[in-house]
């Protein structure tokens, strides 16, 4: 996440903020507010805790998923957009859902913030599979990874200062990758924060909405 001091000192406000999520269901459109972990880069690398606006509508065609991300108050770089367009179709693979009808619509509520990479983008894809399904997940709960393609977690670069920055924030449960960059070091987990690794997406879905992915089968 880039921007302005002026930008960056407005974000260091608003995260200070209780963080509030809503899932509103109309004319079959769904809206959450959601947290993603990331990096500030200043005179030192900072880790940070922001929020996105996602709304989710299921269609009545099937012409494809549609994803748009506003370019204002905040944008996306082009590798974060296409990391959360990917890992929306590589989640829903694994879940059994189709993506055909399905238009997604994501912005940053911060003026002159960028958000790159992909350390995102399982998150956000976790979040718009549970609206699909008609959960969500907690608010207290966030998660930093990306999806591979065969559908597991990959590695994100940053995992020590995002889960300070996750303690800081008051998130009571962070999902981390099970496999950590080599980059990283040793942490100390911040007191009331679980830190959970995972290394699935069916893994994910579950510790972040208590949910299964998959409908359980009997026997």
């Amino acid at each position: 996440m880039r921007g302005s001091p002026v930008a960056a000192l407005a974000l260091a406000v608003m995260l200070t903020l209780a963080q509030v999520q809503l899932a509103q269901a109309f004319s079959g459109q769904r809206e959450q507010l959601i947290p993603i972990l990331g990096v500030m880069m200043d005179q030192q690398p900072i880790g940070t805790v922001a929020n996105l606006v996602l709304a989710f509508d299921e269609r009545s065609d099937h012409q494809g998923l549609a994803v748009q991300f506003k370019a204002f108050p905040g944008r996306f770089s082009q590798m974060a957009q296409t990391a959360v367009e990917q890992a929306i179709r590589r989640v829903a693979k694994v879940a059994g859902l189709s993506t055909d009808s399905w238009s997604v619509i994501l912005s940053v509520p911060y003026t002159g913030v960028t958000i790159y990479g992909d350390s995102l983008s399982a998150m956000v894809a976790l979040a718009v599979v549970a609206l699909a399904k008609g959960e969500f997940i907690p608010s207290d709960r966030v998660m930093t990874g990306a999806v591979t393609p065969d559908g597991h977690i990959a590695p994100v670069g940053a995992v020590p200062l995002k889960v300070v920055a996750a303690g800081d924030a008051h998130m009571h449960r962070v999902l981390v990758p099970d496999e950590m960059d080599v980059a990283d070091s040793d942490w100390l987990t911040p007191f009331l924060v679980q830190v959970s690794p995972v290394g699935s997406i069916s893994q994910a879905y579950e510790a972040l909405t208590d949910h299964p992915l998959l409908p359980l089968v009997g026997y």
